[in-house]
């Protein structure tokens, strides 16, 4: 069962790596959208979610301070919601469906995360931390 829990972890992270070396490395091109949603300090805010994207996704995947980093996300998963993807403002119907299935997979996501939070801080089985992993090279 430990591989299964690994490949969750690491399925669940992909999203927030991609997002995040996205933010970190064309953050630039992310500015303009950032300005138009009335992010403060929208260059500090896109690198900063994308460095807690990374930094959260490889919490979760590599084991260590997991519930740490879950939380991470789940907060900024909320945020983003709220902020970036306000379907309720929205007069235009393709637009506001667009930004309604962004809001509700945030939403979504911030709830596996906190269920990720939530196993991790009780003492649930959250499958091998990378230490673990690096000894099932070995068996």
């Amino acid at each position: 069962m430990d591989i299964v829990m690994i490949i969750g972890r690491v399925l669940f992270a992909l999203v927030f790596v991609a997002s995040g070396l996205n933010h970190l490395t064309k953050a630039k091109s992310m500015e303009g959208y950032a300005q138009f949603k009335k992010v403060p300090m929208p260059m500090p805010s896109i690198y900063l979610s994308g460095l807690l994207m990374v930094l959260g996704a490889l919490s979760v995947v590599l084991g260590i301070y997991a519930d740490l980093g879950s939380l991470v996300l789940a907060v900024l998963l909320i945020l983003m919601a709220v902020k970036m993807h306000d379907f309720w403002t929205q007069t235009d119907p393709q637009a506001k469906q667009g930004e309604t299935a962004s809001f509700f997979k945030n939403v979504s996501m911030a709830g596996a995360a906190l269920f990720i939070f939530a196993l991790v801080a009780n003492g649930g089985d959250f499958g091998p931390h990378v230490g673990d992993m690096l000894s099932l090279w070995n068996s």
